[in-house]
């Protein structure tokens, strides 16, 4: 038994990477994949994994979702439901020490306290769910801008762990539609702003340490979201990166939001908080 406990546990630390990115688009649908002009993500699907069948929690609305992806559980337990919701709408099963739902931010900061630890933002009400006395550095910045200061300060700081959050196709899906020219061509720009944070962690030098992943909250349907469609439910899901199978389709896999913050915990060599009931996808790597 003690033998095979430990190979149990070296071939979980295969999967660890020194760094780990989230890139998140918000209100990006799985719908849209085929149809969009998005080179680099596809690219991205070509030599990583992917799948169009990431389910959201209920309701499909931002701040559920989002902590969902950064605290490996549904609004049923961390409390966030609403759409914009800045404090949990339903008390939370624990809080921690900073006062909010464990997050793995806060994981990583208390296993270790010299990590540089980051979230770049556009809408601010990402503030509310990362736990920002866990991280280094947060910053709410235009979306004109979130793209060179996520270059930025990937090459300074060669962080262990970063998010950078774009809050469209969102606005797009509000405004336009969903499924519309407009929102195909916010992807398209999206798009070449994720080309160039790729580069950016290859120019650091850091890209063959690193796992990227690309993903979403929810989708949309018309000139909105919240409800049960699949085009409001399913998102993208993308792991790029060191040890990733390449061109792997895991859409037979059941997968969650919450599944999201368990896989980023792994790569991290992160022991999982017990209310946390996400699964790593360990099958994406090799």
């Amino acid at each position: 038994m003690a033998v095979l406990l430990a190979m149990t546990a070296c071939t979980k630390k295969s999967h660890q990477v020194e760094h780990v990115f989230f890139i998140g688009l918000d209100g990006w649908g799985a719908y849209s994949v085929e149809n969009s002009d998005m080179t680099n993500t596809k690219q991205m699907m070509a030599d990583g994994a992917w799948t169009l069948k990431k389910r959201t929690v209920l309701p499909s609305h931002s701040a559920a979702n989002w902590a969902s992806m950064f605290m490996g559980v549904g609004p049923e337990v961390h409390g966030f439901y609403e759409c914009c919701s800045k404090t949990p709408d339903l008390e939370p099963r624990l809080t921690y020490k900073n006062g909010i739902f464990p997050t793995v931010f806060q994981l990583l900061r208390d296993k270790e306290p010299d990590a540089e630890i980051g979230c770049l933002f556009e809408w601010s009400g990402i503030k509310y769910l990362i736990d920002t006395m866990s991280v280094n550095h947060y910053a709410q910045i235009p979306q004109e801008d979130l793209c060179e200061a996520s270059k930025a300060y990937i090459k300074e700081k060669k962080p262990r762990l970063a998010a950078f959050i774009y809050d469209d196709p969102d606005h797009v899906g509000h405004a336009a539609g969903h499924d519309t020219p407009e929102y195909y061509k916010k992807l398209k720009q999206l798009d070449g702003w994720i080309g160039e944070i790729l580069k950016a962690i290859e120019e650091a030098g850091i890209m063959d340490k690193s796992v990227i992943i690309l993903t979403s909250d929810h989708g949309g349907i018309d000139h909105g979201h919240g409800g049960r469609t699949m085009m409001e439910m399913e998102t993208p899901l993308i792991i790029y990166g060191k040890g990733v199978k390449k061109g792997y389709c895991f859409d037979d896999l059941s997968v969650m939001e919450y599944d999201v913050a368990s896989t980023m915990a792994s790569l991290l060599g992160l022991e999982q908080p017990q209310p946390w009931f996400g699964r790593s996808l360990d099958q994406v790597f090799e």
